[in-house]
């Protein structure tokens, strides 16, 4: 582990400054959550959206109980979420008040039956994990293929069993709790795994990786590939059940809140 002060270096390096208080709380139980690059919070609590403004007031709600059990919500574009789920194979991109942008996806109609991860791409796209064919599946917003990996148990030799992925600067990153985090470029070209294993959650910025693993919020410098802990300046006693960064703040998910702290100085 590095020192704390050249930890809080590097992430002041590369996360931008936000106005927003030094530390607040945002009173709601929820099953998930996510930021964008505005410091904006989509909370999901049953099947309900709701979003956050920088400042941590409400801002807007919709329901989103005739998606299916949400799964995963993207916030690749700011104000602009992608929701998915699983269970229903359904995708939706909703807009700026939280309502449906355009017709919900169903996937098991355009002949993808088994879609298991989903998160957006550059140019209005997506990504898929197709479970049944074990590939990683690159489409545009009409579902056309721009890219396939081909079967990963075959190119990896192993089956992977991802939890989550992200695109970032032309990169796709899966998560495979069990073999670290496999990176793929645009063209469904696998580069390499990052060796960061059980996390339950991750995020890329810049050139630093985020993520959650055991209990914990870590920092992976992909310059120095080294892990660093991200100090939480005052940590709760509740248990801690997910975390990310964005904009010079740590956001923590807690049973009955979000709490939303600024990372200090170095």
């Amino acid at each position: 582990m590095r020192t704390l002060p050249l930890l809080v270096a590097l992430l002041w390096a590369f996360v931008l400054r936000a106005q927003q208080p030094a530390g607040y709380t945002i009173p709601v139980a929820s099953d998930l959550f996510t930021t964008d690059d505005l410091g904006n919070v989509y909370v999901l609590r049953h099947d309900e959206l709701e979003l956050y403004n920088a400042q941590g007031r409400s801002w807007l709600r919709n329901s989103v109980k005739t998606f299916g059990r949400i799964r995963t919500i993207d916030a690749f574009y700011s104000l602009k979420p992608m929701v998915f789920s699983p269970e229903q194979g359904v995708l939706a991109v909703l807009d700026n008040t939280l309502s449906l942008q355009g017709s919900i996806i169903e996937l098991p109609r355009q002949g993808f039956p088994q879609v298991t991860l989903a998160c957006m791409s550059v140019q209005n796209g997506f990504w898929l994990f197709d479970q049944r064919d074990l590939s990683l599946l690159r489409m545009d917003a009409q579902l056309r293929t721009l890219a396939n990996t081909g079967r990963l148990d075959q190119l990896l030799g192993f089956t992977p069993k991802p939890i989550g992925m992200q695109e970032h600067e032309s990169r796709l990153y899966v998560n495979d709790p069990a073999e670290g985090i496999l990176v793929f470029d645009l063209f469904g070209t696998y580069m390499k795994t990052i060796p960061i294993r059980n996390a339950s959650s991750f995020e890329v910025r810049d050139k630093a990786l985020f993520f959650f693993a055991d209990g914990k919020l870590q920092a992976y410098d992909m310059r120095s590939f080294e892990v660093m802990d991200v100090p939480i300046p005052d940590p709760p006693a509740d248990p801690v059940l997910d975390a990310r960064v964005e904009r010079g703040h740590v956001y923590l998910r807690l049973k009955d809140r979000i709490l939303i702290q600024e990372l200090p100085r170095p």
